[in-house]
């Protein structure tokens, strides 16, 4: 989820091109590109073939699991990388046979390896160092990253289940939007500095603002749900996604690193790209389970 407030950029050698950048610090014509890529897929299979969504949740899920893990074993972190990706896998395609019960089984079965993997790691003869601080890394990671997003999986296997993903992928990313624009223009009373220096609270506005509305019109013509679905809706989606956004900072400062990875030009990694989709998409087959 995109930053809301404007940093100062330093200035580069004269004797080297000059990467255009967004007032946030990205480079925003490679972050506007991957978008369009990113979300142009998305659509497409969301329209045409919603249970491929299954296929690309499962890829995106193992490439962001493994730069977290990546990530977190450079700053010393011993994490169960087998049980972790294998797990993650479980929770997104045991959902399609048994819907929430697989989900809860793999989860609950990821958890029970990891803790017996890194028990038994270096050993029988020798007792396990930090042990304590590796689980309870793994189960925040393994809750953070598959099983919050195998919620949109769970989305996919209603009638509507294409729109009701669609849904929550556009009022996240309009979210995002109006925080961005609201942010830059009128920034000013930061929300949290501790954790995020560049969130303001007129960009939480400006995230409401486009949320609600995004959620209102999609739910209205696309969902053909009464319109006052929407405003609960919006309201969730926008807390959880800028409460992801906040958590995968304060992992990142944490371990003092700016982004997950670099696969994604002006997004940093993916996981840099979805941790905001990630709680969103509980929040989101909450409300439209409930509701809708």
């Amino acid at each position: 989820m995109t930053d809301q407030q404007s940093t100062p950029v330093a200035e580069q050698p004269k004797n080297q091109p000059q990467t255009k950048k967004s007032r946030a610090g990205r480079d925003l014509p490679a972050a506007i590109a991957v978008g369009v890529v990113l979300g142009a897929m998305a659509i497409g299979i969301l329209l045409f073939a919603p249970i491929w969504w299954l296929a690309l949740v499962a890829v995106a899920i193992a490439i962001a699991t493994h730069e977290v893990i990546r990530r977190m074993r450079e700053h010393g972190y011993a994490l169960p990388v087998v049980p972790l990706l294998v797990g993650g896998q479980a929770m997104i395609w045991l959902t399609w046979p048994y819907g929430a019960a697989g989900l809860l089984g793999a989860y609950g079965g990821t958890v029970i390896v990891c803790m017996v993997w890194r028990l038994l790691g270096q050993g029988l003869g020798q007792p396990p160092v930090n042990y304590l601080r590796d689980i309870a890394a793994a189960v925040l990671l393994a809750t953070w990253v598959p099983m919050f997003a195998a919620f949109s999986a769970l989305l996919i296997f209603a009638d509507d289940g294409g729109v009701r993903v669609f849904t929550v992928i556009v009022t996240v990313v309009f979210a995002d939007i109006g925080g961005y624009v609201a942010g830059v223009l009128f920034g000013r009373h930061l929300m949290v500095p501790a954790i995020s220096p560049k969130k303001s609270w007129e960009g939480l506005g400006g995230s409401l603002l486009f949320g609600i509305g995004a959620a209102v019109v999609t739910v209205t013509f696309l969902l053909d749900k009464p319109a006052w679905v929407g405003v609960p809706l919006g309201l969730m989606l926008v807390i959880t996604g800028v409460l992801g956004d906040l958590v995968e900072s304060q992992v990142k400062r944490d371990l003092g690193i700016k982004d997950m990875g670099t696969l994604l030009p002006g997004h940093g990694g993916l996981m840099d790209r979805i941790d905001a989709m990630l709680p969103s998409a509980v929040a989101g087959w909450a409300v439209l389970t409930l509701l809708a």
